[in-house]
């Protein structure tokens, strides 16, 4: 895939924004932002800008997006999606990148990509183990993917994950923190975190050095078919309030999608007022839910 040529009105740089990612956490008590994923089939895309229009009408900070191959995968690539986002809807845009399955060359192919639709702010993640993946022979870490953008696109933005609970691969919390610090020694600007246990690790973090921004990320629960796949991957813990919530609506549809839109809403308005920089909604590509948890945080933001 090569980016089009795109009209004149259309070419920018991030200064032509309203305002980039890195300077909404300097200027905003809360960053609200969403998370989209490229499409698996080319077909699909159309669907996906009708969603990202009416997730635009939200006012997000900004929008993510996950990492997609494209290209021979027969999937939608990051830069496609990220060229919409960025140039069309003019919302500000942050790309995945991912060590798993991709070298020097192909990493550098990638930012070449976003460089060239005027996307320079990128999430360096390892990305899931996967038989369909091999490991990176020039990545071993994030930290790795990390250093070698800031050195091939000295101007970009990298931003870094982590686990409040921990990674499921590190040794302890705390080996799992000094990770961090690699990472922001590595030139990573700001961290996501995607599951429970928020304060505490936000606690040792700030003590350990790690002044980046934080925003706090969370799936609204919504679907039976989600609840095993996201626990798996995360390795999260599950609060006695969650588990209630799906014992008393896992067979009655209707009830545990109104659930887990009231579970999210509850749970981001915590982490509002209680100091998050951000939050980091992943929406799964469906607007009306994105919609649903937006009307009930909109007031505190």
């Amino acid at each position: 895939w090569r980016p089009p040529q795109m009209p004149a009105r259309l070419r920018r740089n991030d200064k032509e924004l309203q305002m980039t990612i890195t300077e909404q956490f300097k200027a905003k008590r809360c960053v609200f932002s969403i998370e989209c994923f490229p499409p698996r089939q080319t077909t699909q895309m159309d669907k996906l800008k009708a969603t990202l229009q009416q997730m635009q009408t939200l006012n997000p900070g900004f929008i993510s997006v996950t990492f997609g191959a494209g290209g021979s995968a027969g999937g939608v690539s990051t830069a496609e999606v990220a060229d919409y986002i960025q140039n069309e809807l003019q919302i500000p845009t942050l790309a995945h990148l991912i060590c798993m399955g991709n070298d020097q060359i192909r990493a550098a192919e990638i930012l070449d990509q976003l460089e060239a639709v005027g996307v320079r702010d990128v999430l360096a993640l390892r990305g899931d183990r996967s038989p369909t993946r091999p490991e990176s022979p020039d990545f071993r870490h994030a930290s790795d993917l990390t250093s070698f953008i800031k050195w091939k696109k000295p101007d970009f933005s990298v931003h870094g994950a982590c686990y409040p609970e921990g990674h499921p691969e590190a040794d302890t919390l705390l080996h799992d923190v000094e990770n961090l610090r690699i990472k922001q020694a590595a030139g990573a600007e700001k961290l996501f975190f995607d599951n429970m246990h928020f304060y505490r690790f936000l606690n040792l973090a700030r003590r350990a050095g790690i002044t980046l921004p934080v925003s706090a990320g969370v799936m609204p629960i919504v679907k039976r078919s989600q609840i095993e796949r996201t626990v798996s991957l995360s390795s999260a813990s599950l609060p006695s309030e969650f588990t209630r919530m799906i014992s008393r609506y896992q067979d009655d549809p209707a009830s545990l999608y109104d659930a887990g839109i009231d579970y999210a809403v509850k749970q981001l308005r915590d982490l509002i007022e209680g100091g998050a920089d951000g939050i980091h909604l992943y929406a799964m590509n469906d607007a009306a839910v994105a919609a649903k948890v937006y009307d009930g945080i909109r007031d505190l933001l």
